[in-house]
């Protein structure tokens, strides 16, 4: 979920083990991992930008003034959650690019 709107939906263990969407990318990056040799070992993914306004939301995908992969399309037209695999959906115009 990004300021309202859902943008994967999935089981716990597919999501963490699979993330599709960049949002969900970045935070599942920012899990520490108690081993600290293994959390030296892994990239975490910034989200850099202002966080939008939730109350007067631009047209399009809600996370795409902070998604590196953006296009106009992201910017224009809202993403719909679609079944990307079986019972894991994506809300992303470019999660099979990514």
């Amino acid at each position: 979920m990004y300021l309202g709107n859902m943008v994967e939906f999935a089981s716990s263990n597919e999501l963490y083990d699979n993330p599709l969407h960049p949002y969900t990318k970045a935070l599942m990056s920012a899990i520490p991992i108690p081993d600290p040799k293994e959390e030296k070992k892994k990239t975490r993914i910034p989200i850099e930008g202002e966080i939008p306004s939730p109350v007067n939301p631009k047209p399009g995908c809600r996370f795409a003034a902070r998604c590196r992969y953006a296009t106009d399309l992201c910017r224009s037209e809202t993403p719909k959650l679609e079944e990307i695999e079986t019972g894991h959906f994506v809300a992303c115009h470019r999660v099979k690019e990514i």
